[in-house]
């Protein structure tokens, strides 16, 4: 049984990527006592492929916290570690991993995920891409008791955030990851205070959000302007949208829709200070852009570099 008073819980913190770091770092300076972190193992990455510990790992150890880093949280090791470590509760933030329920009956006030979508809207592994590629102008975050399903549990605390025109994934993910930590601090002082009750979700409302993959991030001219813009801003920075052109891979970065509809969809028209692409409706302004193999640049100097001519087309 918990010891649940107003000088905090006992708490062992869930998470891997660097979206999860506000939480981490609001949890640490809270009346909480983080006891240990659970992260994914090191992972190789980069050009060289070198193991790399996750962020959540390299704040852990700024603080010299015990980390367990299991290859799946249903291992008697890892479950025999938590036991002895003894949570009140586990938060979780992009943990990526299913958590089992041998784990999830440990802490006795269960599991507290932090998801950025308004549940039971974007269940799944990318609510903030798909909130911007469907043109929500509303999203959020919310803190729910994990269980078994898919982001199904009840709600504890919900907070609200616009999605701005020009919003990437990561610049929405990013102020929900900063606004979400103070959500997460407060629903573990409402838990500890015994002043909330969970809710559960509506059964309407619901909407998935699967991982977008790099298919998912290939442009389809012959969609309208703002589709394609959506599109773009939901797949930066990852997965990278992208298109062809002379036969190899072209990443595009965010765009503007033009007020010109006078191309054909993927037909490119570069001037002195701006390349336009036609779409299915309207013409969209291309920012900056990458080829393969090369470094990032603006869209008109990638024009001049490779001299553009009037008749070609992306993604044929």
């Amino acid at each position: 049984m918990c010891d649940v008073t107003s000088t905090g819980l006992r708490v062992v913190f869930a998470g891997t990527p660097e979206v999860a770091v506000p939480s981490l770092r609001a949890l640490l300076v809270s009346r909480h006592e983080v006891v240990g972190v659970v992260t994914r193992p090191d992972a190789r990455s980069g050009r060289g492929r070198r193991e790399a510990a996750s962020p959540i790992r390299a704040v852990a150890g700024e603080h010299d916290l015990p980390v367990l880093t299991p290859q799946r949280p249903s291992d008697p090791d890892f479950l025999a570690h938590l036991q002895e470590w003894a949570p009140d509760v586990c938060p979780v933030v992009a943990y990526g991993a299913l958590v089992p329920r041998a784990a999830l009956d440990i802490p006795a006030l269960g599991w507290v995920n932090l998801h950025f979508s308004l549940l039971p809207a974007w269940r799944g592994a990318a609510p903030v891409q798909h909130a911007i590629l469907h043109g929500d102008e509303v999203t959020g975050a919310s803190t729910f008791l994990l269980e078994e399903g898919l982001d199904t549990g009840p709600v504890l605390g919900t907070m609200t955030e616009t999605v701005r025109p020009n919003d990437t994934s990561g610049d929405l993910l990013g102020r929900l990851a900063d606004g979400g930590a103070g959500l997460l601090t407060a629903t573990l002082d409402a838990l500890a205070d015994g002043a909330v009750t969970p809710v559960a979700q509506a059964n309407d409302g619901v909407s998935l959000a699967p991982k977008l993959t790099p298919v998912d991030a290939q442009i389809d001219w012959q969609q309208p302007g703002f589709a394609v813009d959506r599109r773009i801003r939901a797949c930066t920075p990852a997965p990278g949208a992208w298109t062809t052109h002379r036969g190899a891979r072209l990443k595009i970065f965010p765009v503007e829709v033009a007020a010109s509809r006078e191309l054909e969809p993927g037909q490119v028209r570069a001037g002195k200070r701006e390349v336009l692409v036609g779409t299915g409706a309207g013409d969209v302004c291309l920012g900056r852009v990458q080829p393969q193999g090369k470094k990032l640049m603006a869209a008109a100097d990638w024009a001049r570099g490779i001299r553009i001519s009037e008749n070609e087309v992306l993604g044929g």
